[in-house]
């Protein structure tokens, strides 16, 4: 544990190529007077690597199980709030359980959209460069939840999007949200209502996904140990 709190001290203070460098010096002769093997620059970031690969993966597999994300109360896609009189005046009128169908169908939608997402996430982490990694250990708590949005959220909603219209589709979500709108919009004196589901949704799934990804961010910076591989168990000198 002594050896982890000095190789912490020496990362969160590296900033330039050349600091990295001599930091990796400074650490090396302290793990080299424990008889530890030496690490390198490349090992730091290939161990981030891999400890971002395992927690992101665990979250966007949480997040594509079955309730995923409709037992979740942290990422649970409610009815759309823009139309929320829609589902407050339908359950005046008797048609609650209509609306809670269409919630459930709707966080279907997107679990089975989340299925999409670690390849993704993937390719970034693997894309990362040794200042990114860097910068990522150095950073704010959320510094590799942020990299992963500057770096994926327009390709996630290339992505998910016909993903998203094809799960939504396939549970039927559609067709029920299509019913209660029309359903809503037969009621007499009321304004007509017909928002873009698909774009609710996928921004509600993507919004989810790294509200996970945070998550398990925070698991890994905060127990290095228990959440990361043998590479990175060596890299931080845990043993």
């Amino acid at each position: 544990m002594k050896k982890l709190s000095i190789l912490y001290i020496f990362i969160l203070t590296a900033c330039t190529s050349a600091q990295i460098n001599q930091t990796l010096g400074d650490v090396n002769k302290t793990l080299g007077s424990s008889g530890a093997k030496p690490v390198t620059t490349a090992e730091v970031a290939e161990g981030l690597k891999e400890a971002l690969i395992k927690g992101i993966s665990n979250g966007a597999d949480l997040a594509s199980q079955l309730d995923g994300y409709f037992k979740n109360p942290e990422i649970k896609i409610p009815f759309p709030p823009e139309v929320k009189k829609v589902e407050d005046k339908l359950r005046q009128i008797g048609l609650g359980g209509e609306v809670d169908k269409f919630v459930m169908t709707l966080n279907r939608g997107a679990e089975d959209a989340a299925k999409e997402a670690k390849p993704i996430f993937i390719t970034a982490i693997k894309s990362m460069t040794i200042e990114d990694a860097w910068s990522i250990l150095r950073g704010q708590p959320d510094a590799a939840t942020q990299y992963l949005k500057r770096t994926t959220s327009a390709q996630l909603r290339e992505k998910f999007k016909p993903v998203i219209q094809t799960s939504l589709n396939k549970v039927n979500a559609t067709k029920y949200y299509g019913d209660i709108v029309n359903r809503y919009n037969q009621i007499p004196l009321v304004q007509k209502v017909n928002p873009n589901l698909d774009e609710y949704a996928t921004d509600k799934a993507i919004e989810g996904l790294f509200i996970m990804i945070a998550k398990e961010e925070k698991n890994i910076r905060e127990n290095p140990v228990a959440r990361t591989t043998e590479l990175l168990k060596r890299v931080f000198g845990a043993k």
